[in-house]
């Protein structure tokens, strides 16, 4: 039986950034340098492979500092945590390695910033997310409020509308926050933004890989988890720049075969902490339906890598 042909436009950059690749080999090299178990506060980025696959390793994952014992080293995730969490961990004098991203991590020290000159800071973020909570959680309570839509912007409540900074979390749709940063400037013309903008370079070149397919793609698929914001923000991409069906699988074995019925072409990409590993699993699943023509279609080149800390360097 002849196979239907099939594009697949897969984009590049996608996948794995230079803050996930690095909080992945903190979690391996302190197995390596203490063995096993190493605990993990939260997954340490967004994907259940990755978490399973370090799990099998050694590492055991957990929610709360609190399920931590006091003799094991504990890693913070990629997204950063709040004050209180490495606080809690000195106080226990418990062994601890911060995987925060340091993209993340200017985020916090620009928030800290904009307090000490005595500003109060107002975050584009989503409630809930792990690095929503970790940024607020760098300063005092009330002293970074959040907004998640322009329509939050015309209801927050401000100490001094003459004295605001805002900050926004790394992983959200560069559209959406444009929308929103001028609501903020439009209704406090004196706030204080960011000197360059606080959305991550992975996380712009990846939507803006994905508006350069979208239009061509009669289905687009992002390879990632539900929880992860990146990979959630590339899908709605997808649909607000000219492809009908964009669909969040976390690999193949997710894919909706019925919906893609009929289809010639195929976008595919991946949120930043999906390995490449699935997403060949992906595109190896469409070879075995269809007369596959993989086309890359890169819109940036990424060589940016990120030191672990000194404490895994060293030896022990």
């Amino acid at each position: 039986m002849t196979k239907q042909p099939l594009t697949i436009y897969l984009a590049a950059p996608r996948g794995f950034c230079a803050g996930v690749d690095r909080a992945i080999k903190i979690v391996e090299m302190a197995i390596q340098k203490w063995g096993a178990p190493v605990y993990v506060r939260h997954e340490i980025v967004h994907n259940k492979y990755v978490v399973d696959s370090l799990r099998d390793q050694g590492a055991v994952f957990v929610e709360e500092l609190e399920d931590c014992p006091d003799d094991r080293p504990v890693i913070f995730s990629a997204h950063g945590v709040p004050k209180s969490v490495p606080a809690a961990a000195s106080a226990r004098q418990m062994v601890y390695v911060d995987a925060t991203c340091p993209l993340v991590s200017k985020v916090h020290i620009e928030a800290e910033r904009h307090f000490e000159n005595g500003l109060q800071i107002i975050m584009i973020g989503h409630a809930g997310h792990p690095e929503t909570i970790g940024t607020m959680g760098q300063l005092p309570e009330g002293e970074v409020l959040l907004v998640e839509t322009v329509e939050d912007v015309a209801s927050v409540a401000v100490r001094d509308p003459s004295k605001l900074a805002f900050v926004t979390q790394t992983t959200l749709s560069v559209d959406d926050t444009i929308d929103i940063i001028a609501a903020l400037n439009a209704r406090f013309p004196q706030i204080v933004g960011p000197h360059k903008e606080d959305i991550c370079y992975a996380t712009t070149n990846r939507q803006a890989a994905v508006k350069a397919i979208a239009p061509r793609s009669d289905a687009l698929l992002v390879v990632g988890a539900p929880n992860s914001s990146n990979s959630r923000r590339l899908v709605e991409v997808a649909s607000r720049n000219g492809c009908d069906y964009a669909q969040l699988v976390q690999r193949a074995t997710d894919i909706d075969w019925r919906a893609l019925e009929g289809i010639r072409s195929i976008g595919i990409t991946a949120g930043a902490s999906a390995p490449e590993v699935l997403i060949s699993e992906v595109v190896d699943a469409f070879r075995a339906r269809f007369d596959a023509q993989v086309e890359i279609v890169e819109t940036a080149q990424e060589n940016i890598e990120f030191k672990v800390p000194r404490v895994l360097r060293e030896t022990a």
